[in-house]
């Protein structure tokens, strides 16, 4: 059985921006997440995820602890984590819940 997406995003919740405090999930910054099943059981994992500017000094340690979570995942094969800055990354790709931690209103 595959692993869903949602179980993927709710693992990348646990990757939290050390400057900004919120989860990467709830900052927008992953744009996709691609699951293909593989004939041994596993499912092979690509994240494509941004940074909140080009020169995020964050940006290897973000990138290094989204592979490490979703890899720990119940039936993952292998793990891409993609760094993408295309679309540019802004603050209305924020949820809810990041608005209110950062007290953007």
């Amino acid at each position: 059985m595959p692993v869903a997406e949602d179980t993927i995003r709710e693992a990348l919740k646990g990757v939290v921006d050390p400057e900004l405090f919120v989860n990467i999930v709830d900052l927008g910054l992953i744009y996709e997440i691609k699951i293909a099943e593989q004939p041994e059981g596993k499912s092979n994992v690509i994240v494509e995820m941004t940074m909140t500017s080009p020169a995020c000094p964050a940006g290897p340690q973000l990138l290094s602890q989204s592979h490490d979570v979703v890899r720990r995942l119940n039936g993952v094969g292998e793990v891409d984590v993609k760094l993408v800055m295309d679309p540019p990354w802004t603050p209305d790709r924020m949820t809810e819940d990041a608005r209110d931690q950062l007290g953007i209103f």
